[in-house]
């Protein structure tokens, strides 16, 4: 009997030496599947809120979506979607952008960069699918979409190009590790085109490329293409070819499992488009704060814990409101009438006014 009690003992004393590196350990919950709040581990929010600024991977080089100037200035519907979050992590309003890291990311480097931890949020005209959202695939959370957009041809007038079946034998600019490049293929194979496929790491090559004469046509999402075509020399050269590859809903993208943070992302965008219902603008938003309606004193803090359930100051939507305005003023400002794109609303009105953009009740 000694020799099984020994026995039991090792046994035992192994198996308690194991469970106590097990526990002390750090978990990965992107492997476990747990959320951070379920293991202990901080949420993105925590870190993004001790370290004092927000990173945000943008594209940096698209007009109307997210754009760096000279100057270092960034600019486009994108980059605001950062800035709004920022306002409602950080409860200001103020001198946003000192809160802000923009870190310019091509196709490629996106989705490593946000499963590393070297951005919190990608806002980077970004295709919600269901490869990047499944734990099986890349396994990442995305927001509400932003923009509702169509993978699109940009063709040089003088090719004669008028459809897909146009592109038989002809070369196509596209960028690598994109939705696009996919949507390119499956579309030609359907219709039995054959193209040659000229392929760059960013959009910046492909339109150099383009205007080059290297290609007769440029794919990429159709708000894309119209916003390099503005920066041709002799943008009435080109012409956007009446066909649509694909569906293209953009949206801002977190890493999964962490829904304390996603929850913040989610509900800022929702709240861009909440405002616009209830007609809160950047330059009301003050005078709202003494509407009657219980609906919009709870949506901006002026009763109830609306902020509180995110780990976010009560008041948050009218930080965000201030920073940068409703959805449709974020809309207009960078993409729509008040822009050089002047790209028209389409899916992206409101519900209410037969589009798509829709949030569900701040309650």
């Amino acid at each position: 009997m000694r020799k099984w009690d020994s026995i039991l003992l090792a046994v035992t004393l192994s198996v308690s030496a194991l469970s106590a590196c097990t526990t002390s350990a750090p978990t990965d919950t992107a492997a476990t599947g747990e959320s951070p709040a379920a293991t202990g581990v901080a949420s993105r929010l925590d870190t993004i809120i001790q370290r004092g600024k927000l990173i945000c991977g943008v594209e940096g080089t698209i007009s109307g979506f997210s754009f760096v100037d000279s100057s270092g200035k960034y600019s486009g519907l994108d980059v605001d979607v950062c800035r709004a979050i920022a306002a409602a992590v950080f409860a200001t309003s103020e001198d946003i952008d000192s809160k802000i890291e923009y870190r310019n990311l091509d196709s490629t480097a996106r989705f490593p960069a946000l499963a590393s931890g070297e951005v919190d949020v990608l806002s980077r005209n970004t295709t919600w699918t269901s490869s990047r959202d499944a734990t099986g695939g890349n396994g990442f959370d995305f927001a509400p979409t932003i923009f509702y957009d169509g993978q699109g041809i940009l063709v040089t007038k003088a090719s004669g190009i008028t459809d897909l079946k146009g592109l038989q034998g002809k070369a196509v600019c596209v960028e690598t590790g994109t939705t696009t490049e996919l949507n390119l293929a499956s579309r030609t194979k359907e219709i039995g085109v054959t193209v040659n496929e000229v392929k760059f790491q960013d959009s910046n090559a492909s339109i150099a490329a383009f205007q080059e004469g290297r290609c007769e046509a440029f794919t990429s999402d159709r708000s894309q293409l119209a916003a390099k075509r503005t920066a041709l020399p002799n943008p009435d050269d080109a012409v956007l070819i009446d066909a649509v590859l694909s569906k293209e809903p953009l949206g801002p993208v977190t890493v999964n499992n962490d829904s304390k943070w996603s929850d913040v992302v989610r509900f800022t965008v929702y709240a861009l488009i909440q405002a616009e219902e209830f007609g809160i603008t950047q330059a009301n938003v003050a005078e709202k704060l003494k509407d009657p309606n219980p609906d919009i004193q709870n949506f901006l803090g002026v009763q109830g814990e609306l902020g509180a359930q995110f780990g976010l100051a009560n008041d948050y939507v009218v930080k965000v409101i201030e920073a940068v305005g409703n959805y449709g003023e974020v809309y207009e400002r960078n993409v729509g009438e008040g822009s050089d794109l002047k790209i028209g609303r389409g899916p992206n009105k409101l519900w209410t006014d037969g589009g798509l953009m829709y949030s569900p009740p701040f309650r």
